[in-house]
């Protein structure tokens, strides 16, 4: 018998521990799924935007993993902590699959980003899909006319989506209350998306893209002179050569290109060649405006300065500009690249592989691709643990580990405990006379669970 620990119970985690239990090669492999949080599913329950219900529907292919009688959901467990070093964690299990993810956001660095009202596009999406370390973050809605959103990916469009959108739109969804409410009486009706390049360089998907310019009551612009500048916008030869996605990007913005608000409602303007130079503020230490210099295409794929700026009003700026890694205690760590070193998913100890180690998702490879990237990059990794079993399960154990768990201090919450937290989410979504409401807090989380 063979007993793993994957460390995160996001996409990577539980796609690791299904190669795990499900390949041939290996008879009688146990595998324990940890997770810092009580609820299991990562970022498709806490980075999914609320109202895009099919790719929250992953859930339910993740849920009929995580209820394989060989994969044991264990909550509420802090790894790299005082109670749980890595290195204990290692003594309880054969091998341990770090799949940890990429937690903290990238900065502009530029003047005026520590002015009150400026925040990662992160914190914005944590706090609105009810993450319970964001339950204090405090976005002032009410007292905001005008937001820009800095980046050009898909969290860029989700978060400028979110702020435009009307409660009838997020009613529906499992959004918490909180933050429904303060969306609700949000006074925005200016939001600015921003990107330094062109929109044929955006990072988003055309669906997403799409979405902008399908909300009630929502005027979606495009400045045509912005469009203009790029390259291949008017050269058919140069849109044919373009990845689908992209030549499919540029037909969505064409169709926006120029057009007048038609009422007195919210609007979202796409604005290109605009690289952040500065966030301005007033006297009581509160954004103002941001500031951009206007760039051109540098002719080598690139952006180059104009020396040109223009001034964009904000009372909130959120910046979504990328992700990095953070070093988990006990692990190596490459901080120019936000990832553990590592050989085929081996985690690498001065140059050379550590017995029991590996990685999967972000921490492996970065904040790359999409959900689905996470199943190739999980299984590559349970491969080379299946191939060094024969080393592994030389090693005896001390009996079930999570009784060592328990003897350290934690409180582990087992999947009775998280079906609880979902009963509770759907009573509680009941009582506002919605559907199922995510609990925002700590408390609320493990009290559900029976742990208070």
């Amino acid at each position: 018998m063979l007993r793993v620990a994957v460390v995160g119970s996001g996409p990577s985690g539980v796609y690791a521990a299904q190669t795990l239990v499900q390949q041939r090669e290996v008879p009688g492999v146990l595998v324990d799924v940890l997770d810092r949080l009580p609820a299991p599913y990562g970022l498709v329950r806490y980075g999914v935007a609320p109202d895009h219900e099919k790719i929250k529907s992953l859930q339910g292919s993740l849920r009929t993993v995580l209820e394989d009688e060989r994969i044991r959901f264990l909550g509420n467990v802090e790894v790299g902590g005082p109670a749980l070093p890595t290195g204990r964690l290692l003594e309880l299990y054969h091998a341990v699959v770090y799949c940890v993810g990429a937690a903290r956001d990238r900065l502009l660095g530029i003047p005026g980003e520590d002015l009150a009202g400026v925040h990662s596009a992160t914190s914005f999406v944590s706090w609105y899909s009810g993450h319970p370390d964001a339950v204090d973050e405090s976005f002032d809605l009410p007292g905001v006319d005008s937001a820009v959103v800095v980046g050009a990916g898909n969290v860029a469009v989700d978060v400028t989506r979110i702020l435009a959108c009307g409660p009838a739109e997020l009613e529906p969804t499992d959004m918490p209350q909180p933050a429904l409410g303060a969306l609700a009486i949000s006074g925005l009706r200016r939001v600015a998306m921003v990107a330094r390049r062109g929109p044929s360089q955006g990072k988003f998907t055309t669906k997403e893209l799409r979405e902008l310019g399908t909300l009630p009551g929502v005027d979606t612009v495009v400045d045509p002179a912005e469009l203009a500048i790029d390259p291949v916008y008017e050269d058919p030869a140069a849109a044919a050569a373009l990845p689908a996605v992209a030549r499919r990007n540029l037909e969505a913005l064409r169709g926006w290109a120029g057009a007048d608000p038609v009422g007195s409602g919210r609007r979202i303007a796409l604005r290109f060649y605009l690289r952040p130079a500065e966030i301005l503020g007033g006297p009581d230490g509160r954004v103002t405006a941001m500031r951009f210099e206007r760039t051109a295409p540098d002719g080598r794929g690139g952006v180059s300065g104009t020396g040109v700026f223009e001034d964009i009003e904000a009372q909130l700026v959120l910046r979504s500009v990328g992700y990095k890694g953070v070093p988990l205690a006990g692990l190596p760590f490459d901080p120019s690249k936000g990832t553990v070193p590592h050989a085929a998913g081996r985690v690498l100890r001065a140059g050379r592989a550590s017995v029991g180690e590996y990685v999967a998702g972000w921490i492996k490879r970065g904040p790359t691709g999409v959900i689905g990237t996470n199943r190739p990059c999980a299984k590559e990794t349970a491969s080379s643990l299946l191939q060094d079993a024969g080393v592994l399960a030389r090693r005896e154990l001390s009996g079930d580990p999570l009784d060592a768990l328990r003897a350290a201090g934690l409180h582990p919450v087992e999947w009775p405990g998280w079906l609880a937290i979902e009963a509770a989410e759907t009573d509680l979504g009941r009582s506002f006379g919605r559907g199922s409401v995510k609990i925002p807090d700590w408390s609320g989380l493990l009290g559900a669970a029976g742990l208070a």
